[in-house]
C-alpha cells in the first residue's frame, strides 16, 4: 500500500512519541533514507510523493524497538562526513568534534604530518583530521576487527585509503614512532551507569564501559601517551561529563601538561596533553 511521505511522516511521528526524544526528525530521516533522498530535500520537495507504506513501516518498527538511526540507515555524519556504521562499532557522536577542534586550533597554520586515532571505531576522527590536513599520514588503531573493517571502508569512501592504516592492536602496543596528534576516544562509561535503551542495547559494550568510575582505559592510556608523541605534538582525549580533573591528574602523574577543552555544552569533554 502506498501514502504520501508526508502522511507517513505524520503517523510515524506518533508511534514514536515517547519512545524517541526526537520522533517527527527520526521519521523525517527514515523516510528520507527510503526515498534515496536528503531530509532537507525530502522536506522542500517531495512530502507529497508517495513512500511504500510496508517498508517504511519496517524501518519504524525497527526504531520503535530503540535501534539507533544510525544503524538502520548504515550512516551518520561527523564533521561533515558521511561515516559508515554497523553493529558492532560505536556510533561518532557530535561532541566527539570536540577533538577535532582542539587540534585544530592548536595546529593553527601548521599541520600535524603524522597522526594516531587510538581505538579507532568507525574512523571517524581519523577520516576528520586527515580531511583538514591534506598531507598528513594517519594510523588508526583497534582491537575490533569488525571495527577496522568499517574503518577502512570508511577510508576507501572517502578516498582516503592512500593515507590511512588501520591496525588490530590493544591501544599503542607495537605502534612505532612518534605522532604530530593523537587522537582518542575511549570507553569511558562507569559500569553502572544508566544507559538509553539505543545505546545500552544496540552498541558495543567493549567501546563504552570502562569499570566503576570510568578511567580504567584511561589508567591504561596515561603512560603510553607520552613515548608516543612527537616533540611539539599533542593528544586529545575524549572524557565524560564530571570526569575532567581526574583524568588530567592521571596523565600529569605522568609528567605530561595538560588543559581541558569544552564541548558545546560547556561540559569538560577533552584532555588535551602535550610534553
Amino acid at each position: 500500500m502506498a501514502m504520501t511521505a508526508r502522511e507517513a511522516i505524520r503517523a510515524a511521528a506518533e508511534r514514536l512519541a515517547g519512545i524517541s526524544e526526537t520522533p517527527r526528525l527520526d521519521a523525517e530521516i527514515l523516510a528520507a533514507h527510503l526515498l534515496g533522498v536528503e531530509r532537507e530535500t525530502l522536506l522542500l520537495d517531495h512530502l507529497d510523493r508517495a513512500i511504500d507504506a510496508a517498508a517504511f513501516d519496517t524501518l519504524i518498527a525497527r526504531r520503535a524497538a530503540h535501534e539507533p538511526i544510525a544503524y538502520i540507515i548504515g550512516e551518520r555524519e561527523f564533521w561533515s562526513l558521511p561515516i559508515a556504521v554497523r553493529p558492532g562499532v560505536l556510533i561518532p557522536r557530535p561532541d566527539s568534534e570536540t577533538l577535532i577542534e582542539a587540534a585544530r586550533d592548536h595546529f593553527d597554520d601548521a599541520a600535524p604530518s603524522t597522526i594516531l586515532d587510538l581505538g579507532t571505531g568507525s574512523g571517524a576522527l581519523l577520516l576528520a583530521a586527515l580531511s583538514i590536513w591534506p598531507e598528513a599520514l594517519g594510523m588508526g588503531i583497534d582491537r575490533s576487527e569488525t571495527a577496522l573493517n568499517c574503518a577502512s571502508d570508511n577510508a576507501a569512501r572517502l578516498g582516503l585509503a592512500g593515507r590511512a592504516e588501520f591496525r588490530k592492536d590493544n591501544w599503542s602496543e607495537g605502534v612505532p614512532g612518534a605522532f604530530d596528534l593523537i587522537l582518542c576516544n575511549p570507553p569511558y562509561v562507569e559500569t553502572e551507569a544508566g544507559l538509553a535503551a539505543d545505546v545500552r542495547d544496540f552498541e558495543p559494550a567493549e567501546a563504552l564501559f570502562a569499570g566503576e568510575d570510568g578511567l580504567e582505559d584511561i589508567r591504561r592510556l596515561a603512560p603510553q601517551i607520552g613515548p608516543l608523541l612527537a616533540e611539539d605534538g599533542i593528544a586529545c582525549v575524549e572524557i565524560g561529563h564530571g570526569q575532567g580533573p581526574a583524568a588530567a591528574a592521571l596523565f600529569a602523574d605522568q609528567g605530561l601538561k595538560t588543559y581541558l577543552r569544552q564541548d558545546l555544552a560547556g561540559h569538560d569533554r577533552c584532555v588535551i596533553i602535550h610534553n
